[in-house]
């Protein structure tokens, strides 16, 4: 982590539209001062796909609950017990997204998203890009001037559509 980084802590405004272990795993990640990108390195998965387990948004493994409980000190049978069903993907928020950050993300599909749709089907073919059969990285880049930039890539396996 460099020196201008923070934890990530829950935001308490939508701590009501997340799973109850959600605030558990945020309070001890907070306590033992880990990054998303530290205890990714300790569950063998992505900082992106780490940070949607504590969202709820992934499911987690039997061994991602006990790699958690170890590295976040939180009782093995708490986080099984709760997170041992299914996830629930999409509701975090209102839509459109009201989050300054959320919001430009959203307005990024929304400004350029037939224009990524149109460059795929021509390297592609029909079809879409899976968000199930998917990774993502998230990536600071300075540039000469100082600069920071944010580099994100979306990988997901192409899937495409059959003709009848």
């Amino acid at each position: 982590m460099s020196d201008t980084s923070k934890i990530a802590t829950l935001d308490s405004t939508i701590v009501d539209r997340l799973p109850v272990y959600s605030k558990t795993l945020f309070d001890a990640k907070a306590t033992k001062q880990l990054s998303f990108e530290r205890i990714a390195q300790e569950l063998g998965r992505g900082e992106v796909a780490v940070a949607a387990l504590f969202y709820g948004q992934a499911q987690a493994s039997a061994e991602d609950i006990t790699r958690l409980s170890a590295l976040l000190g939180v009782e093995r049978a708490e986080l099984e017990k709760s997170m041992g069903g299914f996830p629930d993907r999409g509701r975090a928020g209102p839509m459109p997204p009201v989050e300054p950050l959320i919001y430009r993300l959203y307005e990024i599909v929304q400004n350029y998203g037939y224009a990524f749709k149109a460059v795929m089907n021509e390297k592609f073919g029909d079809g879409i890009m899976s968000a199930i059969a998917f990774s993502s990285k998230v990536e600071k880049e300075v540039d000469q001037d100082g600069v920071a930039w944010v580099n994100i890539t979306l990988r997901g396996k192409w899937l495409p559509f059959t003709r009848f």
